[in-house]
């Protein structure tokens, strides 16, 4: 039997420089961090008021991709730990030379109704599907619903939906003397604008002359206890006017109105159902503009055009479509303050990014030093 002998007399390897230690721990962190960030959870920060009041501004997340699975990037020459630019800076940080197909990785749980979902805005056309802007929405309706809300209340399937505890709605809240007192309490219900000094909303004049109050989104809670208050005149809910998903669909650049316009509102909106993989749709001038979308941008088809209200492929009318993948409808809690599904329409799957579970910091950006943490949130489950 023979013994391999190590050669006694090659020479020592040198030890590795400092410079060359933390440059190995430095590629093993970003390493580590990529991959954590990418296949388990990542951290986010909520920056408006869409989600109020279950999420604040100034609320942080984590967000589990285990749930739903991590899904393989579209986008692989990336600068890591970056999302679609260089830190502090307004350069690119990746190339889409290369697109690759997505592919979503096995979970231990399905996308659910009222999950709290984050998800890339599938409208976004500027950036490769996997770097789009981020978002986060509760998911009030999966793939095989029928979607309806009627005065504000989500129906599914002919049935009422759950309503999320934090739902909020907008009013005008006639009051007969804008004062301190009035400030107190919109304070002590929670109610913020963001955007004023303070964080109070400030009065402004009503629909009649002579009249003042506040334009505020609450629940329905504190609009409950407002409507109590003597110096309380009025609680009218406010209905923005604005043009919704399928009534105006954005066509590569151009709009063009649907071929049956709806005059749907925030709060009363559908019969739309959502579709679901392997379903085939009947496509007339009546639904065409609700697929369009899905026909020629989230389900990579080539040679899809828009023509005379249908859906056309290679210069062929399509009569009919089987949905590749399953799609959600999403909206914010703070449901007149929030561009959400309702908007722009449905998020495909491959955009769903994983389920925010847990608020580990929350600090409020109207607070003083003292008061900057709002210690009640920290480590909350989030519902």
């Amino acid at each position: 039997m023979s013994l391999l002998k190590t050669d006694s007399t090659a020479p020592p390897q040198p030890p590795k420089t400092k410079t060359r230690e933390w440059a190995d721990s430095l590629i093993f962190a970003i390493v580590a961090a990529t991959l954590i960030r990418w296949a388990t959870f990542e951290a986010y920060t909520i920056p408006s008021p869409s989600m109020e009041s279950s999420l604040l501004v100034g609320d942080y997340l984590f967000v589990s991709k285990l749930h739903y699975g991590p899904i393989t990037p579209q986008t692989p020459l990336q600068v890591p730990l970056t999302h679609q630019t260089l830190w502090g800076t307004g350069l690119k940080s990746y190339s889409d030379l290369i697109q690759l197909p997505t592919f979503r990785l096995p979970g231990f749980s399905e996308i659910k109704r009222n999950d709290v979902v984050v998800f890339h805005v599938p409208h976004e056309t500027q950036y490769p599907a996997d770097l789009r802007t981020n978002y986060i929405k509760r998911c009030v309706a999966v793939a095989g619903d029928t979607l309806e809300i009627k005065e504000g209340q989500v129906f599914l399937n002919g049935k009422p939906g759950v309503t999320p505890p934090g739902l909020q709605t907008t009013y005008f809240m006639q009051v007969d003397n804008p004062n301190d007192e009035v400030l107190t309490a919109l304070r002590s219900q929670g109610v913020v604008d963001y955007e004023a000094p303070g964080g109070l909303p400030q009065a402004v004049p009503g629909p009649t002359q002579g009249t003042y109050g506040y334009t505020i989104s609450c629940t329905q809670a504190a609009a409950d206890y407002f409507k109590k208050q003597p110096y309380v005149k009025a609680m009218t809910v406010l209905q923005p006017q604005v043009q919704l998903f399928p009534d105006v669909a954005d066509f590569h650049g151009s709009t063009a109105m649907s071929a049956t316009p709806r005059n749907w509102n925030l709060d009363n909106y559908g019969p739309l159902p959502i579709p679901k993989k392997g379903q085939t749709i009947a496509l007339s001038p009546a639904n065409a503009a609700i697929y369009y979308k899905i026909v020629a941008r989230y389900e990579h088809n080539e040679g899809v055009t828009w023509q005379d209200g249908m859906v056309y492929q290679n210069g062929k009318m399509l009569t009919s479509y089987t949905v590749k993948q399953n799609y959600y409808m999403m909206m914010g809690d703070n449901r007149h303050n929030s561009e959400d599904s309702r908007f722009w329409g449905f998020v495909p799957e491959d955009h769903v990014v994983g389920k925010a579970v847990l608020i580990w910091l929350s600090t409020d950006p109207n607070a003083d030093f003292w008061h900057k943490i709002r210690w009640n949130r920290l480590f909350n489950i989030i519902h």
